[in-house]
């Protein structure tokens, strides 16, 4: 099958205003005959549904949290970028998008991406009419900060509050059209099947966590705004409810899933500090700006942080990449913090952890200045830990965080399943192989508030005419069997092992085989042992309780989908020969443990297709065709 990516004719600063110019549009009194199903209430969600039922559409609105507002984008910290050049720092929206093409170590669209840069700057005008609190200038402009990959100041933020404030932006939007009955929110429901009529998205089957309900919905269109799937490693910087099963259930269904093995880890996190621990504590890539990162220069040095000597120290971002030095891109910071954590040089209780060290910050600038920027920051560290930064290092270690791939999408968004769409990073569509910071929270809003509201009805026009389906179709109730069967086999399992117990093995054998660093022997390492856990879940899950109020057998079905997306995530990797971004094949690297890529074989990315049970996934290529920016070695030295 060949995937057509729909990428508009002309110029790459054209291509989006001539879609736009040429999208179908359906008039108001048609769109109150249209329904849209959105799942998830993140920033891509909660955007999506409200700009989608301002402009007349009836939406239902679905998310697993108690409140739509409790969804994770609050937990992004830093910002949002946006090349609004308020710096006169040589900014623009070509920079951004050319920072961001190599960021991902040139494995994404230039279409989508420089979209994503253009669409920017629309986005902080959106927040700031919203009411979202930025932080300004003492003359009362808007400020900025940088972030890792770049060398202008493109962020704008909120303190270390920016999700936050942006998902009340949007979760305000979101209420406006409940009070105005054009939204109907369903909270505490998780979406288990995806149901297609005639090839085409048509409803979900969903349960209602409070009851055990099984539910039937329909639509004219499906809209997938899940998140990421990083919590297929247990420990992650995720909400323990994070999960995959929306995506993986529409890639069951014929949606095809690309960049699966291409994960961040983000090298700002808390570290590990025991066996029983269920997640890992972000901490703001923000930090970065001010913070110096080292480690002892000797290993198995004992001493705490503040006794070794400046001259003791290594300072190895800034010695390795001293163009970048503290603010060096994410996976590449991960690694090197990996490497010297692997030389023996970890800092910490565990040996597990660097030093993000702020004496010289607060030496030139002054407590009150840094505690302005990042005090929310400083006092969670303080509360988790006891420790108060301002006097000595943070400890911080690299964790699962981000993924950048998902569902493939085309330029409308839309995956290869007609009338589904997906949005945020439930795609893959604009970070490649590598995300920079604070394109996260950008590409949700993006994606929900000025892409999807275009390309949606663009989609909707021809259906117009089409027969509507109820939920009587004989496809629900074969959705409907499928879900029951599947939850039914779950509660009937005897054996004695927890759904927990397999997604901590889980999890470990993916950060050991397939994590920030793999090779061809761990990868088929990697498959063999998650296809006997596979078959030990299979016999061994024991699940308490019943068909009614069940957290473990909600936590069941997530982690049976974690083990098949974990063994594709490991095809993704074997069959990538080469480095780029955050997929690190050691056989592939220089002398100096860089990354090497290879154009020539794996200049496209990969989107793989659900074959059944037990059978090999089956690969599809999408070329990736630069015009505009020159293939060149991602450096940051």
């Amino acid at each position: 099958m060949m995937m057509d990516a729909k990428i508009p004719v002309g110029d790459l600063a054209d291509k989006w205003n001539n879609y736009k110019d040429s999208s179908k549009l359906i008039n108001p009194a048609n769109r109150k005959k249209l329904d849209i199903i959105v799942v998830g209430t993140g920033l891509a969600g909660s955007s999506c549904a409200a700009t989608l039922a301002e402009q007349g559409y009836n939406v239902k609105s679905f998310c697993f949290q108690d409140s739509a507002r409790r969804a994770h984008s609050v937990a992004a910290q830093g910002g949002v970028n946006a090349a609004k050049n308020y710096k006169n720092d040589g900014d623009s929206v070509y920079r951004m998008f050319y920072d961001t093409i190599k960021g991902g170590d040139f494995r994404s669209r230039e279409a989508n991406v420089y979209r994503l840069a253009e669409c920017s700057l629309a986005l902080i005008d959106q927040a700031v009419a919203q009411g979202v609190p930025f932080a300004r200038e003492y003359g009362g402009y808007l400020n900025n900060r940088s972030f890792g990959g770049v060398q202008v100041s493109r962020t704008f933020y909120a303190r270390g509050q920016t999700g936050q404030q942006l998902m009340i932006g949007a979760y305000q939007a979101l209420m406006r059209q409940v009070s105005a009955g054009k939204v109907k929110t369903y909270t505490r429901h998780e979406m288990l099947e995806l149901v297609l009529v005639d090839g085409k998205a048509r409803g979900i089957i969903a349960r209602n966590l409070e009851t055990g309900e099984i539910e039937r919905h329909a639509a004219n269109a499906v809209v997938l705004a899940t998140g990421g799937y990083g919590k297929v490693y247990y420990l992650s910087t995720l909400a323990m409810g994070c999960n995959s099963s929306a995506i993986w259930r529409a890639h069951k269904k014929g949606a095809f899933l690309s960049g699966v093995s291409w994960i961040q880890f983000h090298p700002t996190c808390l570290p590990q500090i025991g066996e029983t621990q269920s997640k890992l504590t972000l901490m703001s890539e923000s930090l970065r700006n001010d913070g110096r990162i080292w480690v002892p220069k000797k290993s198995g040095d004992e001493r705490v942080p503040n006794e070794i000597p400046e001259e003791e120290r290594d300072y190895y971002l800034e010695r390795r990449y001293p163009t970048f030095g503290n603010l060096s891109p994410r996976d590449i910071s991960s690694r090197a913090a990996k490497e010297r954590i692997d030389a023996g040089c970890g800092v910490g209780p565990m040996k597990n952890a660097v030093c993000l060290d702020f004496s010289k910050a607060i030496k030139e600038q002054g407590r009150d200045k840094i505690e302005e920027k990042y005090g929310n920051l400083f006092r969670m560290y303080d509360k988790i830990n006891g420790v108060d930064a301002y006097k000595e290092p943070m400890l911080i270690s690299p964790a699962a965080h981000f993924t950048m791939g998902g569902l493939w999408v085309d330029y409308d968004l839309m995956t290869t399943i007609p009338g589904l769409f997906a949005l945020g990073e439930a795609n893959f569509s604009d970070h490649g192989a590598n995300r920079l910071g604070a394109n996260s929270l950008l590409q949700s809003c993006v994606d929900g508030y000025f892409i999807a509201p275009y390309t949606i009805p663009n989609y909707l026009s021809g259906e117009l005419k089409a027969e509507k389906v109820t939920t009587d179709h004989p496809s629900f109730a074969e959705a409907e069997d499928s879900v029951r069967e599947q939850l039914s086999r779950f509660l009937n399992l005897k054996g004695h092992l927890s759904a927990d117990h397999f997604h901590k093995t889980l999890g470990r054998l993916l950060y050991n085989k397939c994590g920030l660093s793999r090779t061809r022997e761990s990868l088929q390492e990697a498959i063999v042992e998650i296809r006997a856990l596979k078959k030990s879940f299979d016999h061994e899950l024991k699940i308490t309780g019943d068909e009614g109020v069940n957290s473990e057998l909600e936590k069941a079905g997530r982690v049976s989908d974690f083990l098949e997306l974990g063994e594709l995530m490991c095809h993704d990797a074997l069959q990538r020969e080469e480095s780029c971004g955050a997929h690190f094949r050691e056989e592939y690297q220089t002398s100096d443990g860089e990354a090497v890529r290879n154009d020539k074989d794996f200049c496209y990315v990969s989107a793989w297709e659900w074959k059944g049970e037990g059978a090999e996934p089956e690969l599809h290529k999408e070329p990736l065709v630069f015009e505009t920016v020159q293939l060149t070695v991602r450096s940051y030295k």
